[in-house]
């Protein structure tokens, strides 16, 4: 796989885990930790978002504690989460990339949007990658705004249903149904559909990226098999996004709340990590990144460690 170069921002795949932080600008995140505040309401009826000091902030602890992307999204997709129309996304998430790049210029950001009324003006403030957890799939404007914008995408597989949410107290939503004839077959199949739509718009290959879409119509079975079986994903030739951070498939298998999953986190990224995953996208950046440079350090060696 060719490297991808991204302003001073140079990912040489296979030779270390780079890890992508979690900013939500959401109130009703399913882990807790939206940056959105559920109250006051202002004259439209809206959250109100934060200062955005608080963003700068959290920007700033993820970059010193070695994040290399800031995710930024302005809409849940937790199951059965509030659909957000494109206005009030925007003004959710703009406001927070002027904050970082107004302080953080070389800050590499990604919007994490399947709207390409979003993306657009997203990318045009300052972030540089696109990542839809429909796999262009949802907005067929989607492909172009990225090609036109050069912005990599990272491709999600998804078969969310609402019919097949699952509520469990103090663990949360849960996908309980979705039918797969075989697993990594049809994952690895629609993953090549979102390809082919990335192809056709004209983004080249070096910008392509593959999440399978853990928590995202699979069962907490099926979750734990495309973590162990990731290497089977890598093998159509693409970087891979890993996000199993305090998913319900980690509250469902140790009977945790979102706030209690890191160590839960932890070995989902250290084993996906050696099934090949390239990034991590995660809320507890700290943590995470000393995770990967230690898993890094035994399976990629001699570029996990830091001195002879």
């Amino acid at each position: 796989m060719k490297p991808l170069t991204l302003g001073s921002h140079t990912f040489i795949w296979g030779q270390r885990t780079y890890v992508m932080g979690i900013l939500n600008l959401t109130p009703d995140s399913f882990s807790g930790d939206g940056l959105l505040s559920p109250l006051p309401l202002d004259q439209a009826g809206r959250e109100s978002l934060r200062e955005p000091e608080g963003v700068r902030d959290v920007a700033r602890r993820f970059l010193a504690a070695g994040a290399d992307i800031l995710d930024i999204g302005g809409e849940s997709t937790r199951p059965g989460s509030r659909p957000v129309d494109a206005e009030e996304e925007l003004e959710r998430v703009l406001p927070a990339i002027r904050a970082i790049t107004s302080e953080f210029p070389n800050a590499l950001i990604s919007i994490d949007t399947c709207k390409a009324a979003v993306a657009r003006p997203a990318l045009a403030a300052g972030a540089s990658i696109l990542n839809d957890v429909w796999g262009l799939r949802a907005d067929p404007e989607l492909a172009a705004v990225a090609a036109r914008a050069n912005a990599p995408v990272v491709l999600m597989h998804n078969r969310s249903q609402p019919a097949h949410v699952e509520l469990r107290e103090n663990l949360g939503r849960a996908y309980a149904g979705a039918e797969y004839k075989n697993l990594l077959e049809d994952v690895r199949r629609e993953l090549m559909d979102s390809v082919r739509i990335a192809r056709a718009a004209g983004i080249p290959e070096e910008h392509i990226l593959l999440d399978p879409g853990l928590g995202f119509g699979k069962t907490v079975a099926q979750n734990l098999e495309l973590i162990n079986r990731l290497d089977e994903i890598r093998r159509l030739g693409f970087p891979i996004l890993l996000g199993p951070s305090r998913k319900s498939f980690i509250g469902y298998t140790l009977n945790l709340p979102p706030d209690q999953r890191l160590e839960g986190t932890a070995a989902a990224v250290s084993v996906g990590i050696t099934r090949g995953a390239d990034i991590v996208r995660v809320h507890d950046v700290e943590t995470i990144v000393r995770v990967a440079r230690m898993t890094d350090a035994i399976v990629r060696p001699p570029f996990g460690v830091n001195h002879v």
